[in-house]
Formats: C-alpha cells, structure tokens, sequence
C-alpha cells in the first residue's frame, strides 16, 4: 500500500482527512535544480529517470524491468531499498533516459532492438514481450522520487492520472482493441501487438523563491506512450505508423525506442503538495465517507443497546439481587445462577492465551503503524515505509505478547510454561512464515521480482530469532512471575449443568452472527485496500483507515459483550472462546469477501497467481482473524469481571 494525507489530531480531523491530500515529512529534503552547472553544489542540472518492476491487474507476477528486453543503463546501479520495499517486490533502478533540466529534446533516440527471425533468443525474448503486452503489464518510472504518470480523460470528463502506463497493447483475431489500444484508431490489424516505443515526457517545475535559495524544484511528471515505426533507425523523426508486431514471428524485426521532453514552469503547485494532482484524480471519497458514515450508525445502534443493558437491565438485576437473601436468589434465574462456573477455566486454554498473546502484539503494531502513517510519518516519498514500520514494531512487540499469554496461562491454571512460551513465539509466526515461503518459491520458479532474495529471507529469521523470541521470552519471564488475575467470585467445584438452549442462544448461531457487524464496518474500506494491493492503486486515505480501525474495535467489543449477556442470560456460562471467536468470526467474512473480489473484480488468470493471491490472502485472514478475535475476548473478559465484581456472593 502506499501512503497517504495527514491528520494531527484524530478528535479535531474529520475536516482535515476529506481536504488535505498532499504533504510531506519533514526530514525528506527536496532536490533544487538549474541549469547553470557553476552551482552544482548547491542545485543539480541533470535529471535522472528510475524505472520500477512492472506488473499487471491480470496477473500477480511482477518483473524486473531488466525481464523485459528494454533499453537499459550502461552504467547500471540500484538505489538502497529498505525492508518494505524488498518484500513488496519493488526493483528500482537506473534508466539510460536522461535530461538536463529546462533542456527541452524531441526525438532523443535510446537504443535499437533487434530481432532475428531464425534466432531461438531472438524469438523467446519477443514472445515474453508478447505476453507481457498480452497481459497489459505496466511501467513504473520514477523522477525526482515522484511517480511519472499517464493522464488521460475518462466517461464524464473527469481526468485520471495513473502512476504507471503500459508497455503496449493487443488487437486480437476478431479485430478488437484490448486495453490501451483503444487509445489510437490506427491500432486497427487483427492478431497484432503494438509496442509503445517512444514517450512524449512533460516535467513541471517550480521556479525558485528566496525560501530554496533561488532554484526550481520538480512539481509534475506526466507523459503519453505512443507507438511509431520509425522508418530511420539512426536519426528517427517520431512520425508514421504505430509499430506492430504480428502475432506470428516470421521475418527480422527492429524496434527503436525514443523520447521527447518538455520542461513546463507553473508556480501555483507547491512542492509540498506536488502528489495532488495524483491524489485529487483519484475518486471515491465520497464512498468514504459514506463507508464511515455507515460505521458510525452501526457503532451508534450497538452502543445504545449496550448502554440500556448496562444502565437499566443490569443495574436492575444486580440491585435486586443484593437486597434479597441468598436463598430467595437460588429461585432466580439468568446470567446471576452462573456465577460459580462463569470463570471456570476454558478447555484449550493454553491454545487461547497464545492466540491472545499473539493478538496484543498484532493490536498494537496495528494502531502505533495507523497512527503514524495518519500523522504522516510514513509519507509516499518514502517508499517501503509501512512495510517497514509493520515489521520493525512487530519483532519488538514480543514482549508484551509474552507478558499477556503467560499471564492469560497462568490465570487459567496452567503449568507448562515451557510449552506456553515456545507456542507464543513460533506458533502463530511460523505459520505465516511458512505461508510466506511457500509463496515466495513460486514466485523464485516464475522468475518474478516479487521474490525475496535469500539473503533478506535469513535477515528475517534473524530479526525473528534474534530479536523477537528472547523479547517474548522475556515478557513470559514476567508473566508467570505475576499472580494469575483473580476472578471476583469462587468458581464452584462440581460444574453446573447448562440448560438446553433455544438455536439463537447456541454457540454456532451466536458466532457466525457475530462477525456480520463488524464485516459491515470495514466491507468497503476493505475494497480500497484490496484495490491497493491486487490492483496496484495508490491507497493514500490512511486518515479515513484509522478512523474505521477505531470503529472496528469498538463494534468488535459490543458485538461480543451484547453476544456474551445474551448468553449468559441463558445460563450458559462457556464464555471464553466463544468470545474469541464471535469477533474473529469476522475474519471469515473476510475471507469470503477476497473470494468474490477474486472472481469479480479481478482479471488474474494462470495457477501461479491464483494460488499465490489465496495464499497472501490466508496470511491475511489468520493475522485478522487472531486480531478481531483478542479485542472481542477482553471486552467480554472486562464486561464479565465488572458485572460478578458487584454481587453479594457468601
């Protein structure tokens, strides 16, 4: 995902989410240009155009652009990329376009590709070409750390601008254009690829004020594929016919690659808001708002119910039973009778506590990785930072999922603390790395860049090993030094029978009802994320994400707490996991939501990418899943402890 606008004070930024689009953090200190080579030292004159893995909406693959046979760099490097930017697959690299500022060129020629007909490299390099047009794969360039982008009008004209274009397009058998080859009525021959060859390249900039010594900065990047045969290769004019490939290789080919650049100045854009134009064309914040809206009368409707039950029913009850003899209460019935089984330690419990261990420590990587991504701490410039950010607080969150899982243990009685420890740091983590491994050896089979390198692999494993484990050890250490938490009444010795339960109070009907109001919270916030991720949009409205996370929390706990009344109203007292999973049950929804987006939205086709798009999409469900379900279990494990903690029991 990529990040996003600011919010500095969550109670006070509801105004701002919706206006505020563009920023950036202070530290990432912008790059002035000129043209006069003299102040070199304080301004540069050349402009140095990156190039990113491309990828493709029909296919989960990514590549290197060094896969595709492009012109390339002869004096080839990579710029450092920090952890996030390795496990999201990007592959940044230098590109032989390159400018000197405020230098307009037109027809620059980069390099001539070409192709024998009767050569079995020539051939294989042309057909993965081919499939690369064929899937509609997409550029990536990068200037001035900004994105370059195609802008083009869409229905209603409204304009779109897209941090990516495409490498080229198909006309199949039947004569129609697919993709981007709607672009231009010349792309009109059955059965025929046309390459875009050459780009027409506008950079906007700002021209200096007294605030940046006098010196331009780079505000915009757009540009416009276009596909042309050029008919000299050594001195091309950039005009004639779109350059075709017949589907069919038969005869020697050459393809010459060339580009114009123009330099604009438009001192209206500020460089701190020089992502607008990328952001603003972007549509659905109305959606958004809409979604939270939508939240907001669910966490309404919820907290209302929970407030009768707490202020009038509750109150009531215990009230009553107070001022009535202990006798007069045995005659009494609901979730008071159960008070000497209600803390009974579940079955399971060691499996719960892990669960619950492992959920404190995704709770909180997600809120602090939210809240500075809200405050822009995690800006667009800096690419690879959420990522980043996750992981880093996750290896150092050990310690309280030590702490609350041995605590959790010990409170349910257990005694193998060994067990308990080791199943917190390895058993939730190693599924997920296993997941994680399985998909990545797919990725290394097909050759894509998404595939971490070995060497980031075992820098993982040491940031696990090394450094998680001894925290989580280390908060298990203090908590089984801790008394386990004591329940305000005694747990009786014999178990009291659980009466027969109408369907709604059972406990299949109860959980799968749990997670409905939840997955309504988050169904279309979650629509956006998957967009960002499997359709390669900039996800940017962290402001309007950290909003619903705080909604998300809140239905999670009232949903389970109004679930777990009912149910101990009913004399059922088996509360622990149930609480667990009636919230986590949302991870379901979850699940079955990312199916429907599968078959729906997406075009992805081939095995490779439907297994690896399930396969991410389970590491997903289960860290959701072990999250949903911690803040579900100590609502109710507060809410149950508050309403015994008042009764007169002898």
């Amino acid at each position: 995902m990529k990040p996003s606008n600011p919010c500095f004070i969550f109670l006070l930024s509801l105004t701002v989410v919706s206006t505020s689009l563009g920023f950036y953090l202070p530290g990432l200190a912008p790059v002035n240009f000129c043209e006069s080579k003299g102040d070199a030292e304080e301004c540069q004159t050349a402009i140095q155009l990156f190039v990113n893995r491309l990828d493709s909406v029909e296919s989960v693959l990514p590549y290197e652009y060094d896969a595709f046979d492009f012109c390339k760099d002869t004096d080839e490097r990579r710029p450092s990329e920090n952890l996030g930017q390795v496990l999201f697959g990007e592959r940044i690299e230098t590109s032989p376009y390159k400018f000197s500022f405020k230098a307009d060129k037109t027809c620059v020629k980069v390099c001539t590709k070409s192709y024998d007909a009767g050569s079995k490299e020539d051939k294989l390099k042309l057909d993965f070409l081919k499939k690369g047009m064929e899937l509609n794969y997409q550029h990536h360039w990068i200037v001035d750390n900004m994105p370059v982008t195609w802008c083009y009008i869409v229905e209603g004209d409204q304009k779109v601008c897209n941090p990516g274009f495409p490498i080229g397009c198909l006309v199949n058998e039947e004569g129609k254009p697919k993709d981007a080859c709607v672009i231009n009525a010349d792309f009109n021959k059955k059965n025929t690829f046309y390459v875009f060859n050459h780009v027409d390249i506008t950079i906007v900039y700002h021209s200096g004020d007294e605030t940046n010594g006098m010196h331009a900065r780079l505000v915009a990047a757009t540009l416009e594929p276009q596909s042309i045969k050029h008919s000299n290769d050594e001195n091309p004019t950039c005009e004639g016919a779109p350059m075709d490939i017949p589907a069919d290789f038969k005869t020697n080919l050459k393809v010459t690659y060339t580009y114009s650049v123009t330099f604009k100045q438009n001192d209206d854009i500020r460089w701190a808001s020089r992502w607008d134009y990328i952001l603003v064309s972007m549509p659905h914040t109305n959606i958004q708002w809409f979604s939270i809206m939508n939240s907001l009368v669910i966490v309404l409707f919820l907290s209302g119910m929970v407030a009768m039950i707490m202020l009038r029913t509750l109150h009531k009850d215990i009230a009553r039973y107070n001022q009535i003899d202990q006798e007069d209460a045995q005659e009494d019935s609901g979730w008071k009778q159960v008070h000497g089984d209600v803390f009974r330690p579940p079955r399971m419990g060691m499996l719960l506590s892990v669960f619950l261990g492992q959920g404190t420590q995704v709770f909180i990587m997600t809120f602090i990785t939210l809240f500075l991504a809200c405050l822009g701490f995690l800006s667009p410039a800096n690419r690879g930072a959420l990522m980043t950010c996750a992981v880093v607080l996750w290896v150092l969150l050990g310690t309280p999922a030590g702490y609350v899982s041995a605590r959790l243990y010990k409170t349910f009685g257990g005694e193998n603390w060994k067990t308990n420890v080791l199943l917190t740091a390895f058993l939730c983590p190693g599924i997920v790395f296993v997941d994680f491994f399985l998909m990545n050896l797919i990725l290394w089979v097909e050759g894509s860049s998404a595939a971490v390198p070995f060497g980031t692999l075992v820098a993982i494993l040491a940031l696990w090993f090394g450094i998680s484990v001894p925290l989580t050890f280390m908060g298990a250490y203090f908590g089984f030094k801790k008394t386990g938490i004591e329940p305000p009444v005694r747990t009786n010795q014999i178990p009291r029978q659980i009466p027969q339960q109408s369907f709604f109070t059972k406990a299949m009907p109860g959980i799968i009802m749990g997670g409905i109001l939840p997955f309504g919270c988050i169904f279309i916030q979650l629509f956006f994320i998957l967009n960002s991720i499997w359709s390669h949009q900039m996800y940017y409205m962290f402001g309007f994400l950290f909003l619903v996370f705080i909604i998300l929390v809140i239905t999670c706990s009232e949903a389970t707490v109004l679930l777990c009344y009912f149910h101990l109203c009913a004399e059922d007292y088996h509360w622990w996991w149930r609480s667990f999973l009636t919230s986590g049950f949302t991870a379901v929804y979850l699940f079955i939501y990312a199916v429907h987006y599968f078959f729906s939205k997406l075009q992805i086709i081939g095995a490779a990418s439907t297994i690896l798009y399930f396969g991410y999409t389970s590491i997903m469900v289960l860290i959701f899943f072990i999250f949903t379900g911690t803040i579900g279990f100590f609502s109710c494990f507060w809410f149950v402890n508050k309403i015994y903690s008042v009764l007169k029991v002898d």
